[in-house]
């Protein structure tokens, strides 16, 4: 496993320099946004697609810090009911897929997005219940008509250039937002739709990441460390659906936290164990977004955390047997 971070906590610092801070606490390889909701600040594809020489420039750079790219990441919704927004969030995906070609990276993070509830929709419409009937046939209508016919395609154009693992961050709001669906919409694309396995959204809606992690073995394809409190009394008062502002800390059911500060060391123990048992060895990369610390006070500190819970060697042979 290899300690990463994703960039948008250190947006505000030029590439160089945040390449150099990050080496010198340790973190082995990063995760860039190319678009969407990360934002392009140190990658933008328009920029650097065709410029044999950028490309060098930042691979040159990497080298430099003794840091690799984990994946290029470019969140966003596709899939939303109006056009405009839906193409912009569509061609910005598809230049992360030609920029992570073009620096060798073989994984893609972002939504699996969410339709609306038909053709004439103006926003999103995102179903958690089956009754009444109609939020079914929403559902079917959604899948069938536009979820996957998207995937598929975009699949296509994902292999063509080199791209290997689409990994979708399962996130409610989204019609992949735990393993069922993620596992739904692989069986019905293939095997290059993945999970970029974040536990803070798991958390939340009651989701036992140890138990989630099991149930996607083989299909984890990069893991973002970001953690949740749950707040017992809120959310014994009016459950996990909180739509106030992530910055009311006092009144929400759940806040996103820096790791270890929604759940102790024993708990990301669990995690990353089983991580390796289920197979993945990849990328553990930090997303900062925690309401009560600066983020250099969070990410160091999540840093100085993994660095005490992540199994970075083989075990080698059984020697007390």
């Amino acid at each position: 496993m290899k300690l990463g971070v994703m960039n948008p906590v250190i947006n505000y610092m030029p590439f160089e320099e945040a390449l150099k801070y990050l080496s010198g606490l340790g973190v082995e390889c990063i995760e860039i946004g190319a678009g969407g909701y990360p934002g392009d600040a140190h990658l933008k594809p328009e920029e650097v697609l065709g410029n044999d020489a950028k490309i060098n420039e930042y691979k040159l750079l990497l080298k430099k810090y003794n840091m690799e790219i984990s994946a290029i990441s470019c969140h966003g919704n596709a899939l939303h009911p109006n056009k405009e927004t839906a193409a912009k969030f569509d061609k910005e995906f598809r230049n992360a897929i030609l920029v992570a070609e073009a620096l060798g990276v073989d994984t893609v993070i972002g939504f699996s997005g969410c339709p609306g509830d038909c053709e004439e929709s103006k926003n999103p419409n995102w179903v958690t219940c089956a009754w009444p009937n109609e939020y079914g046939e929403i559902l079917e209508w959604q899948w069938k008509e536009k979820v996957i016919p998207y995937w598929k395609d975009m699949a296509e154009f994902a292999k063509a250039h080199n791209i290997s693992k689409i990994a979708f961050e399962m996130h409610p709001g989204f019609v992949v937002y735990n393993p069922e669906s993620l596992l739904k919409l692989r069986a019905a694309v293939g095997d290059i739709i993945g999970a970029n396995f974040d536990p803070s959204h798991l958390f939340w809606q009651g989701i036992d990441p140890v138990y989630a992690i099991k149930a996607l073995r083989g299909a984890i394809y990069h893991f973002h460390a970001k953690d949740t409190k749950i707040d017992e009394y809120n959310t014994k008062v009016n459950g996990v659906l909180d739509t106030k502002s992530l910055g009311d800390v006092v009144n929400r059911s759940w806040l996103f936290r820096t790791i270890g500060y929604g759940h102790g060391k024993e708990v990301w123990n669990d995690i990353i164990s089983t991580l390796k048992v289920t197979g993945y060895d990849g990328a553990i990369s930090i997303e900062h977004e925690d309401a009560l610390m600066s983020p250099t006070e969070g990410l160091e500190k999540a840093i100085t955390f993994l660095k005490e819970v992540l199994i970075h060697e083989n075990a080698g042979d059984m020697w007390w047997v």
